[in-house]
């Protein structure tokens, strides 16, 4: 999921977050959100939902099949 992890880390930056106080607003560890933003791994459904209520963005948008 390539724009997905490109969608994340320009959503964190937008927020002016590091991933630890992203990682800590969701319940994850830095390291998690480390490894979505470089795809070594992929969040499961709840985490995309998490995420896209988190950023205020539709599912398409993070997934990078939709500019806005």
């Amino acid at each position: 999921m390539k724009n997905e992890k490109i969608r994340l880390r320009e959503l964190r930056e937008e927020k002016n977050l590091t991933q630890l106080q992203l990682a800590k607003e969701l319940g994850f560890s830095r390291n998690t959100i480390s490894q979505y933003e470089t795809g070594t791994r992929e969040p499961d459904i709840k985490t995309i939902k998490k995420l896209c209520d988190f950023f205020d963005v539709s599912a398409d948008y993070l997934l990078g099949f939709k500019e806005f």
